[in-house]
């Protein structure tokens, strides 16, 4: 396994350097900004909670834990439970979907690490029930090539859900997406999840799980799209990954 990872971030190098050296992506016009709130003056009660219990993952594959203990909590507190918020340790011991907690360890689970969309996906859908959250729908939404008629209709529909989370207040969206896309970081699968959406600008702001981050970002529409449906390194793919998209959730 250890070869294995040194290999994989052997090879991540090639494009992360690529992208340096041609000032492409991260290092280009589209590269994230610093965001100290999620783009609105007067936020939703579902926003304000979810950047208040928003968390950092406490290792380097527990990006879905850290995600779904913010959103979880936030909608907790605005659905009125009571008592201290979930840590993610308690997530965990609570959720055994796809053998989550094993995921999380460094030997992972049957040397597998991470959660891929279709997990990510469950894993939501099981947290929402057995922590008692109450919701309306669930929806994991595949990315494919950002190009031509799907890529567009992929973009509308994430675009209207993004402005419902923003205005409405009754909906949350969580991204698997391509970090090194949108930072000048590996291009490595991540999880983490969206904190706003400004309209008028299409600039969308991650609340990054990610210890390394020191502040939520904001980023370009195209640039989101484009680490959405970037395709994961193929090294990743006998390990379930692909591409990314995300996971929504809609509330009563």
């Amino acid at each position: 396994m250890d070869l294995i990872r040194r290999l994989l971030f052997g090879a991540l190098h090639l494009p992360w350097a690529a992208a340096r050296l041609t000032g492409r992506g991260p290092f280009g016009p589209d590269a994230a900004r610093p965001a100290a709130h999620g783009g609105t003056t007067a936020p939703s009660a579902l926003k304000a909670a979810l950047w208040r219990h928003h968390v950092r993952q406490f290792n380097e594959a527990a990006c879905s834990v850290a995600t779904v203990a913010s959103v979880v909590n936030a909608i907790r507190e605005v659905q009125g439970h009571s008592g201290s918020p979930l840590d993610q340790d308690q997530i965990l011991r609570r959720v055994p979907t796809v053998h989550w907690r094993q995921r999380m360890q460094p030997g992972g689970h049957k040397g597998r690490r991470g959660l891929p969309l279709p997990l990510l996906g469950r894993v939501v859908r099981d947290s929402l029930d057995l922590l008692e959250v109450r919701y309306r729908i669930v929806d994991t939404v595949a990315a494919g090539k950002p190009v031509g008629a799907p890529a567009r209709r992929f973009r509308s529909t994430l675009r209207g859900r993004l402005r419902r989370f923003e205005t409405r207040g009754d909906a949350l969206v969580i991204a698997h997406f391509d970090q090194g896309a949108l930072l000048p970081v590996l291009n490595i699968p991540h999880i983490s999840p969206v904190g706003g959406f400004d309209a008028a600008t299409e600039a969308v702001t991650i609340l990054d799980v990610d210890r390394d981050q020191p502040l939520p970002y904001q980023v370009p529409m195209a640039a989101f799209h484009r680490s959405l449906s970037s395709r994961y390194h193929h090294l990743f793919r006998p390990f379930g990954y692909d591409r990314g998209g995300y996971v929504y959730i809609r509330l009563p």
